[in-house]
């Protein structure tokens, strides 16, 4: 049994998130939540979040137990970006650029 959870337009870079989505890929639940836990990137909190409620969509919802969970696939999307504006010297602009990420946990039982 497959189970998912996802976050959608989460402020910050798709590319420094996906290094923690591919980092706890195929690990088991407690495992990727004790690594998420003490990983220094501010994406790290964003990550255990959704895989919390990852593994509480399969314990309430499908009767599944936490402790065989492991995490199918954790991908992280690239969302919309906000364009804003920055007044530079002599008239100029320039551009900044505010990305969003949209994060998808899929967590399964062992036997699937």
């Amino acid at each position: 049994m497959r189970v998912s959870a996802t976050a959608r337009y989460l402020r910050g870079s798709t590319r420094k998130t996906r290094l923690i989505t591919t980092a706890i890929k195929g690990k088991r639940v407690e495992e990727a939540t004790a690594l998420l836990r003490f990983m220094p990137q501010a994406a790290a909190r964003d990550v255990a979040r959704v895989l919390k409620s990852a593994a509480a969509n399969a314990e309430n919802n499908h009767n599944l137990s936490v402790e065989e969970l492991v995490i199918a696939d954790a991908i992280a999307d690239e969302g919309p970006t906000i364009k804003r504006f920055k007044p530079r010297a002599q008239g100029r602009a320039f551009p900044i650029h505010k990305p969003m990420t949209h994060i998808t946990i899929v967590v399964a039982d062992r036997e699937a």
